[in-house]
């Protein structure tokens, strides 16, 4: 997959930003503190209440100031400080200031330069709401309550627990100590070093020291919690879970194992660490899972199999998760961005390192393959006026909570991908080892990760990758084909895709293009500003760009060219089926291309069996559809994605079969659940069936196969059963299942049970908080009601607001309830809403939203003519 490259004739003038960035240095790194006063060792004393639901702290910091100064200026939100000191007894006057969230301790002289120690003691809140620290109130397996004790510090968190300096470049070690009711498990990143009696009914447990790290890395939880426990060399691996589910633990315990050696190998630095823990935390979670060092946090249902309820899409969503949290405590922990303007560093690499792992050690998942689906989600968003570029400007934590986002994550990916493949996987391996090494325990940016692999690659890599990180938006390769004493002769020139833009800026990007032929070989070449030509076979064989899809591009063909990838469109390999088929479709939505162009491949598409292509198929087919709402069309169109689906669906059957691939597992809920939705009447009827069936004896209905049922049978409820999932959702002990049944509900079409929805979703207390961000935009987008569910949202979405994080990892409640519309007045209401003006954060997803909301309106115009031609021009053939 790897070859040399063939240089474009040109690469002058570039509009880039290359190499604009510089390598990591702690002085010029961003951030809000000043870089006077430094910490080097935290030693932390905590006493939770969790009765009270308070604590009490004493901590002191190891501080080097760099020059004197009269005062220091550090992090906490939301503690009281009554105390603050120095070594030799000099008392601060404390000042705080909750808006910046930082507390500023004056000194009566100015403090001299060199190693201090600063005593602080300090009280604060534990609340629900699933940020800094937290509890989480849930119900056992018998039904009993219990409380657990959590933390979740990224992306500025930590400030909540204790007073210190929480910016990604201040590391420091950290020796955290805790008093608790005895009896409670207690986890921290490093293993206890102490644990004695602390008063009746009290223990005290000290951890031993971490090595130097960021503060949104260090985690605390404490409960009714066991384990299951392997090892893998010398580091002592664990799988927590609340009391009487630790073996559903197993099988992620059995990923990390595997996974922990492989890392080792990859990165050339061991695992630092005595030991890495897995924990899942019952519900009220926000993120899906947290690295951090050595305790790795997850919402359950990313973590627990229990073969009884769990669905073959957990076991690979559990997999993927571990795989992507191990890859953090080297990508993350051990080396850590300056600032959240290099996030990417972290999550685009992390995703992109889960897949390899996945795929090595599961090959018949054809992990990359199916990776499609995330390059087509990050292009979706690159393509809007309101991307961003993976490497932006954050000024605050607020911002930088919104740059948790696919731009980040799934295109951060496929660059890393595309540069893997542009230099080759064991040099680029050779290059991480290089840039592990070097900035092991300190941070880095982006101009340092590509140092180290321009060092070993000898190639420019930053005048190439940094035209993909430090620009937004998503090149367009054109492709031309002429034909010359009997051989193609093609032409590359590239400009930029944009969606619903009306005024984009004109950018050029150093593009490793691939260019292969079925059964033939594969051409590469670095395209700049200047065509690229090159000879190329036949003049009239199939020829596709972005060989494999390891380039994050789009690519438009000429007539010729399209005409011959039609025709040989099954000779291509399922990555490559995909990527034309979203090409062209993304070409539609652009208005680059007809939509017949779309659907003419799709009915030649005979056979498919690849879930990479079905998944890419049936989004695009529900994406249609949902534009044909409420016209005489739909019907006619569904008949027509039905009829697609049905031969493939007819070769899985409802049952699994003995042995059946582990592929068939996963794509027949989705037939099934798509099938649905285009009103096969069949499908429906036994859904209906097996659901009935369910309620009274539950194994009746495989795990793969009950989401898709109980959305078909959501989506269609009456108020009986609405009521039916409403009572299993109360009664459910496990996320995974709960959440099913609560996203079931939320599929509900009629007005009047979206109405409960709603309801249920802000006022049960039955929706973990962490999750009622995600019911809402199952609500919005599923009951095809989505202007109610933004009018019941508006005047309950401050009471969500409050249980939920400030500025969390999505959108706000109202966003999320405007998710599903097509309305440009509700993009309008919703940016003129003060819950969008809140913050830099708030206003961002709000944009995001609204232009959305407008691209949907347009392109919901543009479907419903080309739809009635196409159906017109298929009837009268």
């Amino acid at each position: 997959m790897r070859h040399a490259l063939l240089l474009a004739t040109s690469m002058v003038a570039l509009a880039s930003a290359a190499r604009a960035e510089a390598p990591f240095d702690f002085d010029r790194a961003p951030g809000k503190l000043p870089k006077t006063v430094v910490p080097d060792a935290y030693r932390i004393e905590i006493t939770p209440d969790l009765q009270k639901l308070t604590l009490t702290g004493q901590e002191t910091i190891d501080l080097e100031v760099r020059s004197a100064v009269p005062s220091f200026t550090l992090n906490q939100a939301g503690l009281t400080l009554a105390s603050a000191k120095l070594e030799d007894g000099t008392a601060a006057a404390i000042k705080l200031d909750e808006t910046r969230q930082e507390a500023t301790l004056t000194f009566a002289k100015p403090v001299a330069a060199g190693k201090h120690t600063l005593a602080i003691a300090y009280s604060g809140p534990i609340p629900q709401t699933p940020s800094g620290i937290y509890y989480d109130d849930y119900r056992d397996a018998a039904g009993a309550k219990k409380r657990m004790l959590v933390t979740q510090f990224e992306v500025a968190d930590a400030r909540r627990m204790f007073p210190g300096w929480d910016e990604p470049a201040f590391k420091a070690t950290f020796q955290l100590s805790v008093t608790l009711p005895a009896g409670l498990a207690v986890v921290s990143n490093m293993p206890a070093a102490e644990t004695k009696p602390a008063g009746p009914g009290l223990q005290r447990v000290t951890f031993a020291t971490t090595p130097r790290m960021s503060t949104y890395l260090l985690a605390l939880l404490a409960g009714d919690m066991q384990a299951v426990r392997s090892h893998a060399g010398s580091t002592d691996l664990a799988a927590w879970a609340p009391a009487g589910e630790a073996e559903q633990g197993r099988y992620a315990l059995q990923a990390e194992t595997a996974i922990l050696p492989y890392y080792d190998d990859y990165f050339g630095v061991n695992f630092p660490l005595p030991k890495l823990d897995l924990i899942a935390v019952p519900g009220n979670y926000e993120a899906g899972a947290m690295e951090n060092w050595g305790a790795i946090t997850f919402i359950d249902n990313a973590m627990l199999f229990d073969p009884k309820t769990s669905s073959p899409a957990t076991r690979e969503l559990i997999y993927l998760v571990v795989a992507h949290e191990m890859a953090h405590q080297w990508s993350g922990d051990l080396v850590t961005m300056g600032w959240w303007d290099n996030i990417w560093l972290n999550e685009g690499f992390a995703t992109w390192m889960e897949n390899k792992a996945t795929d090595h050690f599961n090959p018949s998942w054809q992990t990359w393959p199916r990776q499609h689906a995330d390059h087509e989600q990050a292009m979706a968003q690159d393509a809007a006026p309101t991307t961003h570029p993976i490497q932006q400007v954050i000024r605050d934590e607020s911002e930088a909570n919104s740059a948790f986002d696919v731009i980040s994550y799934q295109k951060g990916s496929q660059i890393i991908r595309m540069v893997e493949d542009w230099i080759g996987p064991d040099t680029f391996r050779d290059g991480m080892r290089r840039y592990m090494k070097a900035h092991a325990y300190g941070n880095a940016t982006s101009a340092d990760l590509w140092a180290a692999l321009g060092a070993v690659s000898h190639q420019d890599v930053a005048g190439m990758a940094s035209t993909f990180t430090e620009q937004p938006g998503i090149p367009l390769v054109h492709v031309a084909r002429a034909c010359a004493d009997g051989h193609a002769q093609v032409t590359l020139t590239q400009d930029r895709f944009t969606i619903h833009d009306p005024h984009p800026k004109p950018l050029t990007w150093r593009i490793p293009v691939s260019l292969g032929e079925p059964g033939g070989g594969v051409q590469h070449v670095l395209l700049g500003e200047a065509p690229a030509t090159l000879q190329a076979g036949s003049c009239y064989g199939v020829l596709k760009a972005n060989w494999g899809e390891n380039g994050y591009y789009r690519t438009q063909y000429d007539a010729a060219s399209l005409q011959a990838l039609a025709k040989g469109l099954l000779k291509l390999d399922a990555a490559d089926r995909a990527n034309l088929l979203g090409d062209q479709f993304a070409l539609f939505v652009a208005d680059r291309a007809p939509l017949s162009g779309y659907l003419d491949l799709l009915a030649d598409l005979h056979d498919e069996t690849s879930i990479a292509v079905w998944t890419d198929t049936l989004g695009h087919l529900a994406r249609i559809d949902q534009a044909l709402v409420g016209t005489a069309l739909r019907p006619r169109f569904a008949a027509f994605a039905a009829g697609l689906i049905r031969p493939e669906f007819a070769r899985l059957g409802w049952d699994a079969k003995p042995g059946e691939p582990f592929l068939d597992s996963l794509l027949r809920p989705r037939l099934v659940e798509s099938l649905g939705a285009f009103q096969d009447q069949a499908v429906l009827a036994e859904a209906r069936r097996r659901f009935d069936a369910f309620r009274h004896d539950a194994p009746s209905l495989p795990p793969a196969l009950r989401e898709p049922v109980l959305d078909i049978v959501g989506h269609t409820a009456d108020q009986a059963t609405y009521d039916s999932l409403r009572t299993m959702a109360v009664a459910a002990s496990s996320t995974e299942e709960k959440l099913r049944y609560v996203f079931a509900m939320a599929a509900a079409s009629d007005p009047k049970l979206v109405a409960q929805t709603i309801d249920f979703a802000a006022s049960s207390g039955q929706v973990p908080n962490g999750r009622i961000i995600a019911v809402l935009e199952g609500a919005s987008q599923d009951s095809e009601q989505a202007e109610q569910v933004y009018r019941l949202t508006k005047p309950v979405a401050a009471k969500i607001a409050t249980v939920i994080p400030a500025d969390g990892l999505g959108p706000s409640p109202l966003a999320a309830a405007a998710s599903g519309s097509s309305d440009p007045t509700t993009a309008t209401a919703l940016l003129a809403d003060p819950s969008s003006q809140s913050s830099a954060g708030a206003h961002i997803w709000a944009a995001r939203m609204a232009e959305r909301i407008r691209a949907s309106a347009e392109l919901r115009q543009r479907v419903v003519p080309q739809v009635q031609a196409w159906l017109g021009r298929r009837a009268s053939q």
